[in-house]
């Protein structure tokens, strides 16, 4: 009797005991450990070439940080080189500036993107000069991730506030890359 007492107090003990661990690991997924600073920044940003009567090179990089699981926000740097010549005319310019924006995830791989741009640009009017031009673009975008921390992101933007110096066409499409630090 004492032998099948000890077994069935052993037996219930391991149960116990089991479920005990399995509780703790189910804890474990459900809270994930605190992500520090550093897990939270990313980097990446826009690249363009074109090349022919119009050359045209853009080089757009940004930093941001993820404050949730579904909100992130960040900076930004824009440089763009144009030179267009035909027979008539050969006319060259730097465009340069800065944005910032945010983003809020729907999902895994959709987001809603809203910014504020601020360029420096050469006019193309009749007296050479360079203008301010600021613009304020929302839309949404598809990140396509490669691995766990990078991606390859699409957007489509629109400008409400486009105005006759404004370099951009609506609708603005834009494709560039993320990746986490």
């Amino acid at each position: 009797m004492r032998k099948f007492i000890f077994h069935t107090s052993l037996f219930i003990f391991c149960i116990g005991y089991s479920n005990s661990i399995a509780q703790d690991s189910a804890m474990i997924r459900k809270h994930p450990p605190k992500k520090n600073f550093m897990d939270k920044v990313f980097i990446g940003g826009n690249i363009g070439l074109q090349f022919g009567t119009i050359t045209f090179a853009d080089i757009s990089p940004l930093v941001g940080y993820q404050f949730t699981e579904k909100i992130s926000a960040g900076i930004g740097a824009t440089y763009q080189y144009y030179h267009y010549k035909d027979k008539y005319y050969d006319f060259e310019t730097d465009v340069y500036g800065g944005r910032v924006f945010g983003r809020y995830h729907f999902t895994d791989y959709l987001f809603g993107h809203a910014e504020y741009e601020y360029l420096n640009l050469e006019t193309f009017d009749f007296r050479r000069r360079r203008v301010d031009v600021s613009s304020l673009m929302a839309g949404a975008g598809y990140i396509q991730k490669i691995g766990n921390r990078s991606g390859i992101v699409a957007m489509v933007l629109y400008n409400f506030t486009e105005s006759v110096y404004t370099p951009y066409q609506n609708p603005i499409f834009r494709i560039g890359f993320v990746v986490g630090l």
